[in-house]
């Protein structure tokens, strides 16, 4: 198999990528030891190992809430799913863009080709799609601020595309050859962050058995992207100032600065204007950020992109687990326009990716998954979520107090749309919806309430007494 392998993990509304060995086994767990940590509380501390091959093939480590492999079958130009239980103790094979549950969880194993970048851990896309004007004249200005030396800020909400837009000034500026340096301020403590930005000299610490450059020296002829610079301490916040003034760094333990050459642009979800007047943020090192900021808006108000965006999202999801594009059926699109995603692009790429897993061949609205409310737009009822769980106290009053009769149809809602043609059609539908969410929440979390009601962002009071409601059985305690 050419290329790297790598486990996308879907778990609490985001995902993560962890990079696969060629051989040997991996184990997944929520224990701190596991190879991979899961932390999620359908997650048993040792919950399955993975054998790497070829073949693929994972093993159920007598798990609380069992591990399942989803596998796509086509027959007769259909596509199906189909659920293998993995017995503990038993290895069973499964391939790549196979879904696997632990859990409520799910993982993937996705090729990454050799020619790929690593993935980042924030899970931001390379390239950007560009539609909106507001956002046609930030990249206008941006390219004309990358041909200067000037310093940059980039202001905007988390997953709004900061770091997108510091490789676009990289790449637009005469240091493209050079390195792009990128650092997550909020990622490392004090005194590792100091060690790692300005280097050491041997034998300045315990365990210093020879000298380092920091990541600033690395960086030469370069720029440095320093993200989440609103949570840096204040002690290292001196040090950078002197950096930005001086053009200079001193290892920890040396006698002499050593001159560097690059460019700074950084980024925060944080108002520095208002941390500076609380005394968390100096306002010497503001204004030397500061050179020029750049606001990037939020995706909720440039929903002109989200088609775009979603449609290259999923066939890049796509192609990395061999599989081809999905289409997107027009109430897909529907529910994502009229989302507010409080996430931005970050949680529309995580909903597309989980929703290329766990589709069968089309994208419907209730493959994906959308935590936060939609905007009150024509396409949809305020405050009314189009896919999930829909938990009536998000609806009308007027909804909470109907009742689903026991006989409802609910394999009839499968890749229906929602018909508000009549408020009762709508309450009827709503809460067939919910109900066939919670037996399918079950499903997967092997029987487990408390599990299933996590993964349906619920309550679990609230999921158990909605059990009675809809007249769903209680699901019984294994011996």
């Amino acid at each position: 198999m050419k290329g790297r392998l790598e486990l996308a993990v879907f778990a609490a509304g985001g995902v993560t990528r962890h990079p696969l060995p060629a051989e040997g086994k991996v184990i997944l767990g929520r224990a701190e030891e596991s190879d991979i940590r899961i932390d999620d509380g359908s997650v048993s501390r040792r919950h399955a190992q993975i054998y790497l091959g070829p073949p693929l093939r994972i093993e159920d480590l007598g798990s609380a809430n069992g591990t399942t492999v989803r596998r796509e079958k086509g027959a007769g130009g259909t596509v199906r799913l189909l659920d293998t239980r993995v017995e503990p103790g038993k290895l069973v094979e499964f391939g790549v863009g196979d879904a696997i549950n632990l859990g409520s969880t799910i993982l993937v194993v996705r090729k990454v080709d050799d020619e790929e970048p690593e993935v980042r851990g924030d899970g931001s896309p390379s390239s950007y799609v560009i539609r909106d004007e507001a956002m046609k004249r930030l990249y206008a200005l941006a390219e004309r601020v990358a041909e200067g030396p000037i310093s940059v800020l980039l202001l905007g909400e988390t997953g709004s595309g900061k770091e997108v837009l510091a490789e676009t000034i990289h790449r637009k500026s005469p240091r493209a050859s050079g390195p792009f340096l990128r650092l997550n301020c909020a990622a490392l403590s004090e005194s590792l962050l100091e060690s790692e930005l300005f280097g050491h000299e041997k034998g300045a610490f315990t365990n210093a058995v020879r000298s380092k450059p920091g990541l600033f020296e690395t960086a030469e002829k370069g720029t440095v992207f320093l993200d989440e610079v609103g949570e840096l301490p204040l002690g290292i916040q001196v040090k950078l100032l002197r950096v930005l003034e001086d053009r200079q760094v001193m290892r920890v333990g040396g006698l002499a600065p050593r001159p560097i050459d690059v460019r700074f642009v950084s980024a925060t979800n944080r108002d520095l204007a208002s941390e500076v007047q609380k005394g968390t943020f100096r306002q010497d090192l503001y204004f030397r950020l500061n050179g020029i900021a750049l606001s990037i808006p939020p995706l909720r108000e440039r929903r002109s992109e989200i088609e775009p965006l979603a449609r290259t999202f999923a066939a890049r999801a796509a192609a990395s687990i061999g599989r081809s594009p999905p289409e997107i059926t027009r109430e897909a699109l529907a529910a994502m326009t009229s989302y507010d995603w409080p996430g931005n692009v970050r949680e529309l790429r995580n909903a597309i990716e989980r929703a290329v897993v766990l589709c069968e061949g089309v994208i419907r609205p209730e493959d994906l998954v959308l935590e936060g409310r939609v905007q009150g737009t024509a396409s949809a009822p305020r405050n009314v979520p189009l896919t999930g769980t829909v938990p009536l106290t998000t609806l009308d009053p007027s909804f909470a107090s109907f009742s689903v009769p026991p006989d409802d149809a609910t394999s009839q809602l499968r890749g229906g749309v929602v018909d508000t043609s009549s408020s009762g059609s709508l309450r009827e539908e709503l809460g067939s919806l919910e109900r066939q969410r919670m037996i399918d929440a079950l499903e997967k979390c092997a029987g487990n309430q408390t599990a299933a009601a996590a993964m349906l962002g619920m309550p679990r009071r609230t999921f158990v007494s909605k059990l009675s409601a809809y007249n769903i059985p209680r699901p019984r305690k294994k011996g």
